[in-house]
């Protein structure tokens, strides 16, 4: 359950006098018995309901396959904390989860004294002052709460949800919102509203100490982030009076030390009612059928009085405010501007004047900093929330450059555009650009519940039609307003942060309390879920693909063609897939960047980014570690244009030494970065472990091999690209035929491809003894990871994998989650899965995780090799694992270019038809028997590689030669350079 870091920015509503009449109009309907709203020309036709209980409900009906997507929103977050209680709502969040008097529970009855006995134990512990005292109290909270557990089901919610089909529980909090999101077969929706609405009509805060904990996993790994503790720094100056930023959404460590359930509950009561409260589904299903469906569902509750978080506006900024944060990651500066409420027009224009400025083509910084190479990288954006916006601009300094000098360069750049210095079919492109986006977006389930919900949290849903017209109401605006509204925006009235790498003095943690793990009751089931389990489902047949029938085969050339034609709208989507990558050519990935900033014998570098900007194509070549791919998208009307510019760059891209120059600098300062990224070098500790010295990520150039490229070499692969062996997949409107008689006149090929040079084979290490990878890194945390190759891969056993997966260490009702977090509270994050590899040839890997604090990393061990070691059963968990595996089959549909992706995964595989097939038929007969003996045959009893990143001020040397030989690898040894 993460944060809600950014909302739905291409949404931004227009102010009500911005528009003119246009085609975006709310209309009435009565239909199935409910009047709803609706907008004309909405592409996702939304019903906007208003139930009598004031409860609003947003559908969107989009049939295409078996599945539905579903938010329960709340308009309360942490603004709505009480200040002495922050993180609260966070807090309430977590609890959501937990079971009501009906579920979660054996024994209610018995339950319910004792948890009473928490609450006022909690209540009595925040008002002790003394130590001692309080470690008595808390005792007694463990204690008491142990005793309560002896009757509690834990994560029984997240068993039914994947004993009825859900694939992704979760939920956030952000500062004006709590958002529970699930997604589910349309064939379980009785039962799903069933489920959300008890879960809804009373939750019970039961097994609170141990969840209480994870929120205190979750903090730490807050204050391990350099970004998030410069976020909280700058907005804290950005927002003096307004709980932005002085409310964080996790809460003080202090009020995270003296939680109150009593507080929690008021907050519940206050806030989680109807008329603050909207259901948003997306999906299968009959809009008439599912609103009375709803209805009935959500009846029990009643509205109140809802007196919202309503600040004093901030005074108006008008001095630059500096913040200065030490970590161990890579430097940076951030500008913030303070922008506006939702709804107004000026905020429409910072969202389009972050798009002048960063549209990762043609804005001013793309343009005149990252493509002229005098940053690192540097990027705008616009946060909308519901009060204000915060207008940000960032950069990483290049080699050599000091965080003044790249900020200077990014005010250089707000000065431009304050003079006027940008063309004026930027605003045309931009929403072209939008309108492409959103009509490939609004296809997606998640992406219309998400936008519904955005719109619901800032305008209760009130201004949908303004939201759908917002590339229509930029492209009213004009150069000239730009220009004016730049200069009253931009001026000394921003808060700069200054990221540098150094040590954090400040730098807190949250201390790990004394914990009993608790009783889990894997094996235990409520009245209520079996009586809703009971009732079998209508099934929903799988639809498996045929690839001779669902593919259209040709040739360009000596090239194969896969294409599926495109009947929906008019874009495209062209790759070009060549059989070679890094491990092929070291060189290769350097080309690829070098052919950024590259021009042609037609075209500068800048026209060509400005020239796929303003006909809404894009363009990219990607190197990965086998393949190479050149992908090239957009509208079928400009198709022509985009390819033949694509082929253009490659035939004729010239040298520029001065780009190269600058290039291999900034490679260089990436790498220096990279060694400061702790999930880098967690990930370079795995390789390591599962390869040895020469292993996958150190198997590039020096930094000595870096200086010595030459344009030559790299020209050679871009202009000799097509030589090589590729197969082209085109997914768009038009008919094979056409297509390739169109493409043949555009890409020219050889009458024979080049040999490739043949890839770098590594060794796979089988360790006969437990090994530790350790890396020292300054945090609060600790990074474990456990991986073991466990031999060539055998596509047969596919499906073990998958059901062992899904029961074992797969979601929140999985037997690791379970046991790890909620029992013994010993990480906020942790999972285990058998990695199956992509491709005949490889090995398959054991890998398990946990991400706690680094004075629970022994406990934290000790819990995950008690799994490894031996299985539990719970033969419900069992059987809802398998269902859910099945039934993710059963209501997966493949389309569009999907099919293609499907077919070239199953090739790799050995697979000459939809793989799905053998999977689905394989999962039907397991049992746990075999899953117990696949645990046994390849997880049990076997040596594993510990890779740990943690500070070496937190974790001693001799704990960790507990779990086998250490290995202190330095970052050269890890990365290669």
């Amino acid at each position: 359950m993460k944060n809600k870091l950014i909302l739905i920015t291409c949404l931004l509503i227009a102010e009500t006098g911005v528009m003119a009449q246009s085609a975006y109009q709310w209309k009435q309907a009565t239909s199935g018995g409910y009047t709803y709203k609706y907008v004309t020309n909405d592409p996702t036709k939304s019903r906007f309901y208003t139930l009598k209980n004031g409860l609003k409900v947003i559908l969107s009906q989009n049939s295409k396959d078996p599945n539905i997507e579903f938010r329960m929103a709340v308009r309360a977050g942490s603004n709505t904390d009480p200040r002495n209680a922050t993180g609260l709502a966070h807090y309430l969040e977590h609890l959501l989860f937990k079971g009501t008097d009906k579920f979660g529970t054996m024994d209610f009855g018995k339950e319910q004294p004792l948890l009473n006995k928490i609450d006022a134990l909690y209540e009595t512990y925040n008002k002790t002052t003394d130590s001692a005292k309080r470690k008595e109290i808390y005792a007694e909270i463990d204690k008491t709460s142990g005793l309560a557990s002896n009757y509690s089901i834990a994560n029984e919610y997240d068993k039914m949800m994947k004993a009825i089909g859900g694939q992704s529980t979760n939920a956030h909090t952000w500062y004006e919102e709590t958002v529970y999101n699930e997604d589910f077969p349309s064939n379980a929706t009785d039962k799903f509203l069933a489920l959300q609405a008890e879960r809804f009509r009373n939750p019970i805060f039961r097994i609170f100490h141990t969840e209480l904990e994870a929120v205190y996993e979750e903090k730490n790994r807050g204050l391990d982030n350099d970004g998030w503790k410069l976020n909280e720094k700058m907005s804290e100056l950005l927002f003096p009076t307004h709980n932005y930023g002085q409310q964080t959404t996790i809460g003080t460590i202090e009020n995270l030390k003296n939680p109150s359930l009593v507080e929690i509950r008021k907050y519940y009561n206050k806030y989680y009612v109807s008329n603050n409260m909207a259901v948003v589904l997306s999906g299968d299903f009959n809009a008439d059928e599912m609103i009375k469906k709803v209805d009935q569902s959500f009846a029990f509750m009643q509205p109140k009085p809802i007196d919202l978080y309503n600040p004093a506006p901030e005074k108006p900024l008008t001095t630059i405010q500096k913040v200065d944060v030490y970590g161990p990651s890579a430097e940076g500066v951030e500008m913030n501007y303070r922008g506006y409420a939702q709804s107004t027009k000026q905020s429409l224009m910072l969202d389009l004047i972050s798009s002048i400025l960063s549209n990762g083509k043609a804005g001013l910084l793309d343009i005149n900093l990252n493509k002229q190479q005098k940053v690192l990288r540097a990027n705008a954006g616009y946060q909308q929330m519901k009060d204000y916006g915060v207008f940000s601009l960032t950069a990483q300094p290049k080699q050599g450059q000091t965080l003044e000098e790249a900020q200077k360069l990014l005010l250089d750049q707000i000065q431009l555009l304050k003079n006027g210095k940008f063309d004026e079919s930027l605003i045309k492109a931009t929403v072209a650009n939008t309108k492409l986006n959103l009509l490939q977006a609004f296809d997606n389930n998640g992406y219309r519940v998400e936008a519904a919900t955005s719109e619901f949290i800032l305008n209760r849903g009130v201004n949908w039609n303004k939201s759908l017209s917002t590339p229509d109401d930029m492209a009213k605006i004009t150069k000239q307003q730009v220009v004016t509204f730049a200069n009253a925006f931009f001026k000394d009235n921003y808060v700069v942060g200054y990221k540098h790498k150094g040590v954090d003095k400040d730098k807190l943690k949250v201390d790990k309390p004394l914990i009993t793990p608790i009783n889990a009751n894997a094996g235990a089931t409520s009245d209520f879920t079996k009586n809703l389990l009971a009732t079998a489902s209508k099934e929903i047949a799988p639809k498996f693909l045929d690839y001779q029938k669902d593919l259209n085969f040709g040739k360009v050339g000596i090239a194969d063609v896969i294409a599926v034609q495109n009947k929906e709208n008019s874009i495209f989507r062209l790759s070009y897939r060549f059989d070679i990558g890094a491990w092929n050519y070291k060189l290769e990935p350097y080309a690829a960047q070098y052919l950024t900033f590259l021009a042609t014998d037609k075209y500068t570098a800048e026209e060509i980014s400005k020239q796929f900007y303003n006909i809404a194509c894009s363009y990219s070549f990607n190197v990965s570690n086998e393949t190479a791919t050149i992908n090239v998208s957009g509208l079928q009307e400009n198709f022509v244009k985009a390819v033949s510019l694509v082929e253009n760059i490659f035939a004729n891209c010239k040298a520029n030494e001065q780009a190269l120059s600058e290039l291999k600098s900034r490679i260089l300062k990436s790498r220096e970065n990279t060694k400061l990224n702790k999930s880098a070098i967690l990930t370079g500790l795995m390789s390591y472990a599962q390869f040895g010295a020469v292993n996958p990520t150190n198997f590039v150039l020096t930094n000595d091999e870096v200086k010595a490229i030459t344009s030559e070499e790299l020209l050679y692969i871009l202009h000799n690209i097509n030589n090589y062996k590729h197969t082209i997949t085109y997914y768009g409107p038009q008919t094979l035929p056409v297509f390739t008689v169109g493409l043949s006149k555009i890409h020219k090929l050889p009458t024979e491809f080049t040999p490739a040079a043949p890839a770098k084979v590594f060794t796979y290490t089988h360790n006969t003894a437990n090994q530790v990878y350790f890396a020292d890194y300054d945090m609060v945390q600790s990074e474990i990871r456990w991986v073991r190759n466990g031999g060539l891969y055998d596509p047969a056993t596919s499906p073990k994998i998958t059901l062992f997966n899904s029961y074992f260490g797969g979601g929140m009702g999985s037997i690791v989650f379970q046991t790890i977090r909620e029992s013994k509270a010993l990480a906020y994050s942790t999972f285990a899965l058998y990695s199956a590899p992509d491709k005949l040839g490889k090995e398959t890997a054991m890998i398990a995780y946990v991400g706690s604090q680094a004075d629970k990393m022994n406990d934290a061990v000790n819990g995950m090799n008690e799994l490894l070691t031996d299985l539990p059963q719970t033969d419900k968990s069992f059987e809802a694992s398998k269902y859910n595996a099945l039934n993710a089959i059963s209501t997966d549909r493949i389309t569009k270019d999907g099919i293609i992706q499907s077919y070239l995964a199953d090739k790799k595989l050995g697979y000459d038809h939809d793989s799905r097939i053998d999977q689905f038929n394989g999962l039907k007969t397991l049992t746990f028997a075999d899953i117990k003996a696949f645990h046994t045959n390849n997880v049990s009893g076997r040596p594993y590689n510990y890779c740990i990143v943690a500070s070496e001020k937190k974790v001693s040397l001799a704990d960790m030669q507990k779990f086998g030989t250490v290995n202190k690898l330095t970052l050269a040894q890890i990365f290669g350079y």
